[in-house]
């Protein structure tokens, strides 16, 4: 399953290091972050919840830049 999200990040190389911590994230099966169109595009593993994932991935973006914010 694939699914779009509205990001709030303050430059492209913040979005890049958002990308690779989202991808890092368990039930994650490839991420994708657009910083032009502030959208980050998660296509999850079989069987994974996109509830109870998003708020890792949420969580491992914000290690990178702590005032992000992704609206799921």
């Amino acid at each position: 399953m694939k699914k779009t999200y509205k990001i709030e990040v303050d430059c492209a190389n913040c979005a890049a290091k958002m990308e690779e911590a989202a991808k890092r994230t368990g039930g994650v099966k490839s991420a994708t972050v657009n910083f032009m169109t502030l959208k980050m595009a998660v296509e999850f593993e079989d069987g994974a919840d996109p509830k109870a994932v998003m708020p890792q991935v949420l969580a491992a973006c914000k290690r990178v830049e702590d005032d992000c914010e992704i609206f799921f």
